[in-house]
């Protein structure tokens, strides 16, 4: 696997801001970028039929299972989550608390961009 030059700026920005997100196209390697650069943070995919549906059901309880932090892979199936997520990080605002990603969808991005204000996309 190719070691990227990216990855320095998600750990930069992870610095800095409790949550990051990382846009671009599908199958552009966000979600390797992201697993590769924290192997050790809880991962969920959202993509799978279950987890986005408990994501939906019980925004609340499925947050509360990421209340350490996780990559939250391909975030845009559930946009509503982000409006749970944002309490969360303001009563906790560690820095790099959550890595989302979001495959480009330009209402999405305005949408996430209004709901978490929490620093700029990679």
């Amino acid at each position: 696997m190719q070691e990227r030059t990216i990855k320095q700026a998600l750990h930069y920005l992870a610095a800095k801001y409790p949550v990051v997100t990382v846009t671009g196209p599908r199958q552009s390697g966000k979600t390797t970028l992201c697993r590769m650069t924290y192997p050790d943070r809880k991962y969920v995919n959202l993509e799978a039929p279950d987890v986005r549906q408990f994501a939906i059901d019980d925004p609340r309880g499925f947050l509360a299972e990421c209340r350490e932090g996780a990559i939250l892979d391909e975030i845009q199936r559930t946009p509503d989550l982000l409006s749970h997520l944002q309490p969360m990080v303001d009563e906790d605002p560690n820095p790099g608390r959550f890595i989302l990603t979001c495959s480009q969808q330009f209402n999405f991005r305005e949408a996430l961009s209004q709901s978490l204000a929490a620093g700029p996309a990679c």
